[in-house]
């Protein structure tokens, strides 16, 4: 039955007594516009044979007589075959053009070697690994799981392969920000192979993280037991020690729980353990770290020493501070100027001279090195080049004062020098 809504034009033709006959053709046209409609709405290929492909337009859409709701037909995007002209095909992509064979993606390293687990589970650990790898962690907390879960059913309770599979998991919560299921899952594993590596250090990040400081601490100096290398353990190890001094104070250490002393069989087999390339790179880039962390250490304590005794007047002592420094940073500028001043008063004007010439050669506009070498040369009894060196200083910086009073000394040096020379 069709309602003033479904032919609006015909309700223009209504009257309360019955339609008119303009109305009634209105009404009849109306009808079979509806009828063609109801048989356009079949899809193309449904059978009968009597419709024709053209006859549905890709994205039309057409509201049911019975409960008003949205039918699409087929679009050019649908993955299903269409049929056309009685024959079926794949659809093509927008453009026309079939897709030629892509490469498809390399999938081998699902089959790379892990451990003793069955094929399938080994399939879903390399998986996990494969989406951690790229950042994809949720996803691949979901293959961890389901390997973990596999195993359960299989029956399997290989200590060594179900370790590795719960600290994976407890990687990716960790990345996820979830510290709480790190750690119960860091556990697991610690008790299926006590003082496991890579365990110990993400519970201790994770209990770092809930600012659980004491635990953490004992995490990280049990690492540190087993692979004394790990440059992350010995950085949080000082910053957590800051941490507990101001929070409990200098019993700090009498308020953490025990720290588990490793068995020397535990430290010895993990020396044993061959590394990967990566690995072995990784621990050569933090020795290199660590060992330029200690000689600028120690450069900056003997540069210290060094400077005290010269206030001290303890010059011999000064220089030989100074030359272990340049042992350590032969590159050094300002050290060459310091041991200059110290074997000037040494009277060691040649070597002082030595020194400022290799200053002025990593900093050709050293007013230090340029002031030094004149003294150097003034002790030498060169008042020329003492002069000239003099003038050097006062010529990058008028307002060194001590430089123009000694350019007057030496000048006046200069020039008794020159008349005893013509008597």
């Amino acid at each position: 039955r069709l309602s003033h809504q479904t032919c609006p034009t015909a309700a223009l033709f209504s009257s309360e007594r019955g339609r008119s006959r303009e109305a009634e053709r209105v009404w009849t046209h109306c009808r079979g516009s509806a009828a063609m409609g109801n048989a356009q709405e079949k899809p193309s290929g449904s059978g009968g044979g009597g419709t024709r492909p053209d006859q549905a337009t890709a994205g039309s859409r057409m509201r049911s007589r019975s409960g008003g709701s949205i039918k699409k037909s087929h679009t050019q995007g649908d993955s299903k075959k269409e049929v056309a002209n009685g024959t079926q095909r794949e659809n093509i992509p927008a453009g026309g053009q079939e897709m030629q064979g892509s490469p498809k993606p390399d999938t081998s390293y699902l089959d790379a070697p892990a451990g003793a687990l069955p094929p399938h589970l080994a399939r879903l650990k390399n998986e996990g690994n494969h989406l951690f790898k790229h950042g994809q962690f949720g996803d691949a907390l979901e293959k961890y799981t389901q390997a973990i879960d596999g195993c359960a059913e299989a029956g399997i309770d290989n200590p060594e392969d179900l370790c590795i599979l719960y600290s994976n998991r407890a990687a990716c919560y960790l990345k996820d920000g979830n510290s709480t299921d790190c750690i119960q899952d860091c556990t697991t594993a610690l008790e299926l192979q006590p003082y496991s590596l890579k365990p110990l250090l993400r519970r201790a990040m994770a209990y770092e993280s809930l600012e659980r400081y004491r635990k953490a601490y004992v995490d990280y100096k049990t690492v540190l037991q087993i692979d004394t290398g790990v440059q992350a353990a010995h950085d949080s190890v000082h910053r957590i020690t800051k941490m507990l001094i101001e929070q409990d104070g200098p019993e700090w250490r009498d308020r953490l729980p025990e720290i588990p002393v490793v068995p020397l069989s535990v430290q010895e087999q993990h020396r044993q353990k061959p590394i990967s390339i990566e690995q072995a790179q990784a621990r050569a880039a933090r020795a290199a770290q660590e060992e330029a962390r200690r000689k600028e250490a120690q450069f900056t304590l003997l540069k210290q020493k060094g400077n005290d005794l010269v206030k001290e007047g303890r010059f011999q002592e000064a220089l030989e501070k100074y030359s272990e420094c340049l042992i350590l940073k032969p590159d050094e500028c300002a050290i060459y100027t310091n041991r200059a001043i110290c074997l000037l008063k040494l009277s060691r004007f040649k070597e002082s001279k030595q020194d400022c010439d290799a200053a002025l050669q990593l900093e050709p506009a050293n007013k230090k090195a340029f002031y030094r070498r004149a003294l150097a040369y003034k002790g030498l009894k060169d008042y020329l080049s003492a002069s000239s060196d003099l003038q050097e200083v006062l010529q990058l910086d008028p307002n060194v004062r001590e430089a123009e009073q000694e350019l007057e000394v030496v000048t006046s040096l200069l020039r008794q020098s020159l008349m005893d020379n013509s008597t």
